[in-house]
């Protein structure tokens, strides 16, 4: 069992996905979740996703989390609740904790730095293929310290630089 509840996933959901900039990113995300390709995510699907990601749910608390973005209650997300859900403001606390979370999903063997093998472990549990060498061309691109890993001071300036100026103001 996850040390985390749902309201917790929703919300560190809604927390990474503050960093979704575009319309393209945002659909090549849902495109993730929604593996089927039906346009819509299940709760199995969510179950899935969460599942590759190293969290398990009981069928009650995956419930939880559905009736709370399922806000047209057909049992499914569509790509417009999930876009409703990823540009949800957040507050710089909520959003300093997300962020936190975020770096931890990647950060497998808790020792503070993403490494190249992480990343890739990350990366194909969530149906991204790519090599180990292209997860360490991707650190490379922001490992200021150059020890081949991200640390928490890079993953947090490198996704702060990816969030659009007025993103904490919009209403």
């Amino acid at each position: 069992m996850s040390t985390t509840t749902p309201s917790e996933e929703t919300n560190t959901t809604q927390r990474t996905s503050l960093y979704l900039e575009n319309t393209a990113e945002l659909e090549k995300v849902f495109n993730q979740f929604d593996a089927n390709k039906d346009g819509k995510i299940s709760v199995s699907e969510l179950a899935d996703v969460l599942k590759a990601m190293g969290s398990s749910y009981s069928s009650e608390e995956l419930e939880r989390v559905m009736e709370d973005i399922d806000t047209d209650k057909d049992g499914f997300i569509s790509l417009s609740e999930f876009s409703t859900l990823c540009r949800s403001p957040s507050d710089a606390v909520a959003a300093a904790s997300e962020l936190r979370d975020a770096f931890d999903l990647y950060d497998q063997d808790k020792n503070g730095l993403i490494s190249a093998n992480e990343l890739h472990l990350v990366l194909n549990r969530l149906g991204m293929k790519c090599s180990v060498d292209d997860c360490a061309r991707m650190i490379q691109s922001v490992d200021s310290d150059g020890d081949g890993n991200v640390n928490f001071a890079e993953f947090e300036k490198m996704m702060s630089a990816s969030v659009p100026a007025n993103a904490g103001s919009q209403p």
